[in-house]
């Protein structure tokens, strides 16, 4: 049976969770135009494995419209009452560049105590590319979920602000090789002479993918 907009609008409509799932799925291959119109109707779904399915597609649909897209995420991040789904809203703002929505996810990372929104929000941030997010970086630097923190070290990297140099080479000798392996790609988009001479030590690490990734950060520069 081929996949058409009515038939994706039948099976979201049904009352079978499994039907509203596979409707979700099936939006990806429908042109972009009528995908973003029924994304929003599963978006609103009472079943949060749905909204979840939905709003992570938002990254690719929500360019049809951005403003709407902006009303739509936004509601999701504040109000949804599932974390999961305020998680994938905060990807899509940041895939978006959606800076409007800035103060409210440092808002929401202030608020909430649920690591995974705190994580998926500095996670994003470096990809928004919001010069006013250098502060909440800086501040996540010191989180005490290290997933939180190796998010923050590589949205510095990818903020391109030069002022995260010297925040970032007290975790060039972390203990945690995956930090180091961050650094080292943070430093790589920063690319001044305090990184270049950081990523130089980090040529010789004891663990060979952070050392051949430094070596090759510096050839290319």
């Amino acid at each position: 049976m081929s996949i058409t907009p009515e038939s994706v609008k039948q099976l979201l409509s049904s009352a079978d969770l499994g039907d509203r799932l596979r409707a979700v799925n099936q939006i990806r291959q429908l042109e972009p135009v009528i995908g973003f119109e029924l994304v929003q109707d599963a978006i609103g779904d009472s079943n949060a494995r749905v909204r979840y399915s939905a709003v992570s597609q938002m990254d690719t649909l929500g360019s049809q419209d951005l403003q709407l897209s902006l009303d739509i995420l936004r509601d999701r991040l504040l109000n949804d009452p599932e974390p999961d789904v305020q998680a994938a809203a905060a990807d899509c703002l940041g895939a978006l560049k959606l800076h409007e929505a800035f103060e409210d996810m440092q808002q929401l990372y202030h608020t909430t105590d649920e690591w995974l929104i705190q994580f998926s929000i500095i996670a994003t941030l470096g990809e928004l590319g919001d010069p006013r997010a250098f502060e909440l970086l800086k501040e996540a630097l010191s989180s005490d979920n290290e997933l939180v923190q190796t998010a923050a070290i590589s949205s510095l990297g990818e903020l391109g602000d030069v002022q995260a140099v010297p925040l970032l080479a007290p975790y060039a000798t972390n203990p945690d090789w995956q930090i180091r392996y961050r650094v080292v790609q943070a430093l790589t988009h920063l690319n001044n002479a305090e990184a270049k001479s950081i990523l130089k030590t980090l040529t010789d690490d004891e663990v060979e993918a952070i050392a051949t990734e430094a070596r090759n950060s510096l050839q290319s520069a």
